[in-house]
C-alpha cells in the first residue's frame, strides 16, 4: 500500500511522459485551477475532473501501483497530459495534500479500479486450463521444422558472407543499403529475426563515416561467430546455447525461480524503429544486490504500457530468462511503487571495464553491460567527456551524444564526485542516472 503522505517527486512523474510535448502540456495542468473533485486513496489511486474545451470535464484516474491510467479524453498517448497534470498536482511537497486530499473514489473511478483489481487477481490465480489436451508431439514437430529453417538460413548466410569478403569490401560501399536488406528478408523467411536485424545493419555501416571497412569486418566476424555457434550448438554449455538461441531470435520465456525483493528503478529509456518501440527499465534489488532488466514493447509511434519512474522502489517478484543475462519478467507486485533513498552498489572505472570484459566471455555479441560508478567526476576531454575516478586512477569515455541530458550530469556534479549508473560497452560509457555525492534522489539523464 502507498503510505499516506508519501508522494512521488515531479521528476518521477515527468519520467512517465511519452514525449517532450506531453511533459510540457502536463506541466500546464499541474495547478489546482482546472481540477475539481480530485482525491487520492491509501491504496495508491488518484482521480479528478479536468476542465477541457467541451461542456463535460475529463474524468482522469491513475493507479500508481501500475502505474496505469484512464482518461475520458481522446488522446492516444499513455499517460495523457491530464494524467500527468493530475500526478504533478498530487506529487511533491506536503502542501499538495490540500489540492489532492485523501478520500473515497467516486463511482466512475472505482469501477475502473475494481476492474483492474479483478484482472490482477485472475492473473495471479493458478490456471485450470481449458480442458484441451496439450499436443506436445505437435509442438515438437513445429520446433523441429523451425530449427531446420534456421539452420538452412544460417548456412545460406555463411555463403553470402564468404562471397562478400571474397569480392572485397569495396563492393559493400557500392551496394549501399541493398547489401543487408535482401539478405535480411531471407533471414526473416528462415524465422531468424535476430540474425535479420544484425544483417540489416551491414548496409548502414558503409555510410557511417571514416573507418567503416574495419567496422564492417568486425560485424561480419560477429555474425560468422553466431552462425558457427548455432551450427555447433550441441557442443555448447547450456547457458551459452540459450544465449545463442536468444541472439538468433528464437522465442524464450522466463524460467528462473521468482525472486521477491524491493526493486529500485535505476533507469528507463526507449528506442524505436519503423515497427516497434522498445522500453528498457533497469532495476536494482535492494536485498539481493542484483541488477535486472525489464523489456516492454509498443507499436510504432506509441509508448509501451509499462512505465516505472526512476527513484521509486517496487516490492515485486521477478523471474529470470535463460541465457545468463539480466533480462527478467515482472511477476506479482505486492505494493505500489514508493520513493527510496537506496543507491546501487558499484565501484570504479577499472571494475566497470573488467565487468564488461567478463560478460563478453559469456556473450560475445553483447553491446554493453550495466554498471554503477562511485565517486567519479565528469571531465571534458577535447570535444568529448569522460568519467574519471576521483583518485585519478582511471577513466571511461562517455559515448558521444549518448543522451541529451548530459548537461544534467555536469550540473549535479558541480565539479565534485557523483554516483552514476549506466551501460559500459566497447564504444564507452552511456550514463543513464546520476546521484549527487551528498545524497538526494537520482536524476535521470535520458
Amino acid at each position: 500500500m502507498t503510505q499516506q503522505g508519501v508522494r512521488w517527486t515531479a521528476d518521477q512523474v515527468l519520467a512517465l511522459a511519452p514525449d517532450a510535448a506531453s511533459r510540457k502540456a502536463g506541466s500546464k495542468l499541474a495547478g489546482a485551477g482546472p481540477w475539481s473533485e480530485a482525491g487520492s486513496s491509501r491504496e495508491g489511486a488518484v482521480w479528478g475532473l479536468c476542465k477541457g474545451s467541451g461542456s463535460k470535464p475529463y474524468q482522469t484516474v491513475v493507479d500508481t501501483a501500475g502505474p496505469a491510467y484512464k482518461c475520458s479524453c481522446p488522446s492516444r498517448k499513455f499517460p495523457c497530459k491530464h494524467a500527468l497534470g493530475l500526478l504533478l498536482l498530487w506529487a511533491g511537497d506536503e502542501g499538495a495534500g490540500a489540492a489532492i486530499p485523501d478520500g473515497e473514489a467516486p463511482e466512475w473511478a472505482e469501477e475502473w479500479l475494481a476492474g483492474r483489481r479483478k484482472r490482477a487477481q485472475e492473473k495471479a490465480a493458478p490456471s485450470k486450463g481449458d480442458g484441451k489436451p496439450v499436443d506436445e508431439e505437435g509442438a515438437r514437430r513445429r520446433a523441429a521444422r523451425r530449427t531446420e529453417r534456421v539452420t538452412a538460413g544460417v548456412t545460406e548466410l555463411e555463403q553470402r558472407l564468404a562471397d562478400l569478403l571474397r569480392g572485397g569490401l569495396a563492393s559493400a560501399e557500392q551496394a549501399g543499403y541493398g547489401l543487408g536488406e535482401e539478405t535480411a528478408r531471407r533471414m526473416v523467411d528462415a524465422q531468424a529475426p535476430g540474425l535479420a536485424s544484425r544483417v540489416q545493419e551491414l548496409g548502414v555501416i558503409p555510410a557511417s563515416g571514416p573507418g567503416w571497412p574495419v567496422r564492417l569486418l568486425e560485424e561480419c566476424a560477429l555474425i560468422h561467430l553466431l552462425d558457427q555457434a548455432w551450427l555447433r550448438r550441441e557442443q555448447l554449455t547450456p547457458e551459452l546455447a540459450a544465449t545463442v538461441r536468444s541472439r538468433i531470435g528464437l522465442p524464450t520465456s522466463a524460467e528462473g525461480p521468482a525472486v521477491r525483493d524491493r526493486w529500485l528503478v535505476l533507469a528507463q529509456y526507449d528506442t524505436a524503429d519503423a515497427r516497434l518501440t522498445t522500453r528498457r527499465i533497469w532495476l536494482y534489488g535492494e536485498e539481493s544486490d542484483t541488477t535486472a532488466l525489464l523489456l516492454s514493447y509498443g507499436a510504432a509511434g506509441r509508448a509501451p504500457e509499462l512505465a516505472l519512474p526512476v527513484g521509486l522502489s517496487l516490492d515485486a517478484e521477478l523471474s529470470a530468462y535463460p541465457g545468463g543475462g539480466h533480462r527478467h519478467a515482472l511477476g506479482e507486485r505486492f505494493a505500489a511503487p514508493a520513493p527510496s533513498a537506496v543507491r546501487p552498489s558499484g565501484g570504479g572505472t577499472h571494475a566497470a571495464a573488467d565487468a564488461y570484459g567478463a560478460a563478453l566471455r559469456a556473450d560475445p555479441w553483447l553491446e554493453s553491460w550495466p554498471v554503477t560508478l562511485h565517486d567519479v567526476i565528469p571531465t571534458p576531454v577535447g570535444d568529448g567527456l569522460q568519467l574519471a575516478d576521483a583518485d585519478g586512477k582511471g577513466a571511461l569515455p562517455v559515448v558521444p551524444a549518448s543522451r541529451p541530458g548530459l548537461w544534467r550530469l555536469a550540473a549535479v556534479s558541480g565539479g565534485g564526485g557523483v554516483t552514476v549508473f549506466g551501460e559500459c560497452g566497447h564504444r564507452g560509457f552511456t550514463p543513464l542516472t546520476v546521484w549527487a555525492g551528498d545524497g538526494g534522489n537520482g536524476v535521470p539523464l535520458c
